[in-house]
């Protein structure tokens, strides 16, 4: 069997009006004191590729129109709707009523992302920390549960934009499948 490399014509990709009246997965995405902008601009065009419903930009991270996160997100902060706030617990108290609050962080009692089944009923929010810091204690009591990403390496953690990014792709899965 051979392999031939598709043309960024052949993928039959939506435009941004397309991508905004598209069914989303049900998700939104809550990143508290961020400070990479590489990293913000990596988390949207993820964010794209999974079609998730919204980001929200709180405390210290940067927002778009930057050109350090526009090199990374390569247009997806046109295409994913984000909206900032400078008080994140504000904005959960706020998701509260209409999403389970799930942070992603290594706490006690967290369950293991292996372990977890997402109630496909309902609307998720995933609250993601500061990269030195991780999600506020604050921010982890308004939540219903925690997630933990199973590690076997020497690290205690991994980047912000690949916890994002393991963690949409597994949710996709399991809500879409």
């Amino acid at each position: 069997m051979k392999f031939r490399k598709l043309a960024n014509e052949e993928l039959d990709r939506i435009d941004i009006e397309e991508f905004k009246a598209s069914e989303k997965l049900p998700v939104v995405l809550v990143l508290d004191n961020i400070r990479s902008l590489n990293n913000i601009g990596s988390i949207f065009r993820t964010a794209d590729a999974f079609r998730i419903e919204r980001i929200y930009l709180c405390g210290i991270t940067a927002q778009p129109p930057h050109r350090d996160i526009q090199k990374t997100a390569l247009g997806a902060t046109e295409s994913v709707a984000w909206e900032y706030s400078e008080d994140v617990l504000k904005v959960l108290k706020d998701l509260k009523t209409s999403h389970t609050l799930i942070a992603v962080e290594q706490t006690e009692n967290a369950v293991l992302l292996t372990d977890f089944e997402p109630d496909k009923q309902k609307r998720l929010a995933l609250i993601f920390g500061n990269e030195v810091k991780g999600v506020q204690q604050e921010a982890i009591d308004l939540c219903e549960t925690v997630v933990e990403i199973p590690q076997k390496g020497t690290k205690h953690s991994f980047n912000i934009a690949v916890s994002v990014g393991i963690l949409l792709w597994d949710i996709f899965t399991k809500i879409r499948s």
